[in-house]
């Protein structure tokens, strides 16, 4: 599949609201470290909250929103965790001002909250406003407030919203093998051309392995050390409950993944053997006979035979807020425009979701200076794999 091009804008809908539930429909469809959607959006009615919000942006705009990290969602078992949740809800803003611009609504302003609430750049003016205009107005308690936007009507970006669509409901995280023949290098370089929004400063960091004895020493490295994925007990118990017994498990819940989205399509009696030995209690048995080598060592074989591995980092060892969402950004474009290419992905997380093992990777693979924040297969999937489900409210917004 190639990237469509179109000669005319499509006309912008006729409120906002309905602006926004087309967009946020698309952007939840993106997407997320074990699914578990982490993002919560408010759209600012308030008089109170629109004043906050126009002083945290300093533009007198017609409508504001704020991205949020839902607390009650994010994954908290490894600290690298911190990193890949922020990561995940700059993928769907990005999506979403995406979409929102395709329909006319352009961003005026954009400012992003330092962690303790307050202003991005320091000055921390507007943000006990934005503060108080949260609390008891229809505010989830769980939400740490991360960015705030303020939008303007006008012309509709060259984007069209049904590609957008098209193309975030065609995405998939596919874990089974790829096929061997090479992405083409000119593609790859046209994927690595993918900047950051707006012409923001670009603080990511991208690699493309291609090279036989790259990908041989990756895979030697997921061989060795991705068992520690499943021999983690904190971390594979909390990866383990967003296991979903089976499709329509995950449908009801709405997030998670499946055994059949981890390891391909499997028999009755493989799958109820799975789930046995998956269970943290098993899995800590078995650890002790090296079981956690055995399933490394079927990764590192799926790893060896994928023609590309992507790696992107931060410019810097530890980035603020703006950068993560940043982060988040330049990998939905850069996933997006591989599913128009007909790529998949297949995230490799465990390598950088521990302090030691994400150094000694940067290390022995020679990866751009900085923190290394993610690392995934890319290729041609060989057969389809299941979508990964949504939950009710994913593409929902609070008023405040």
């Amino acid at each position: 599949m190639t990237t469509r091009s179109t000669d005319h804008a499509a006309a912008p809908v006729s409120t906002f609201a309905q602006a926004l539930e087309a967009a946020a429909a698309t952007a939840a469809l993106s997407p997320s470290s074990h699914n578990c959607q982490p993002w919560g959006l408010a759209r600012a009615t308030t008089a109170a909250a629109r004043r906050a919000a126009a002083d945290l942006t300093g533009r007198d705009a017609d409508e504001y929103l704020v991205l949020a990290l839902d607390r009650e969602r994010e994954l908290t078992a490894l600290a690298a965790h911190a990193v890949e949740m922020e990561v995940s809800c700059g993928i769907y803003w990005r999506i979403l001002l995406r979409a929102l611009a395709a329909q006319g609504w352009t961003a005026a302003a954009v400012r992003t909250l330092d962690g303790d609430g307050g202003s991005g750049s320091g000055d921390g003016s507007g943000s006990g406003a934005l503060a108080g205009a949260l609390a008891g107005a229809g505010w989830p308690a769980a939400w740490t407030p991360l960015c705030v936007v303020a939008l303007r009507p006008g012309t509709p970006s060259a984007e069209r919203l049904d590609d957008l669509r098209e193309t975030a409901l065609a995405r998939r995280t596919h874990r089974g093998p790829y096929r061997p023949a090479p992405v083409s290098a000119e593609l790859l370089r046209d994927l690595a051309r993918t900047g950051s929004p707006e012409g923001e400063k670009d603080t990511v960091r991208l690699r493309h392995l291609t090279e036989r004895r790259d990908l041989r020493a990756f895979a030697a490295f997921v061989a060795r050390h991705a068992g520690l994925d499943f021999g983690h007990r904190a971390a594979w118990r909390e990866t383990h409950s967003f296991l979903r017994r089976d499709l329509a498990d995950a449908a009801a819940r709405g997030d998670g993944f499946t055994l059949e989205q981890l390891f391909g399509p499997m028999s009755r009696p493989r799958r109820a053997a799975m789930r046995r030995a998956l269970a943290p209690a098993t899995m800590h048995l078995l650890g002790k006979a090296g079981y956690h080598r055995v399933l490394a060592a079927g990764l590192a074989d799926i790893v060896r035979r994928t023609p590309t591995v992507v790696t992107m980092g931060f410019a810097e060892r530890t980035p603020a807020r703006a950068d993560l969402l940043r982060g988040g950004a330049r990998l939905a474009d850069y996933w997006w425009r591989a599913t128009r290419h007909g790529l998949s992905l297949h995230p490799v997380s465990i390598v950088v979701q521990h302090e030691d093992l994400r150094v000694r990777l940067e290390r022995e693979l020679s990866l751009p200076g900085g923190r290394t924040f993610f690392v995934s297969r890319v290729g041609v999937a060989g057969r389809p794999a299941p979508h990964s489900h949504r939950r009710d409210d994913a593409a929902g917004h609070v008023e405040i």
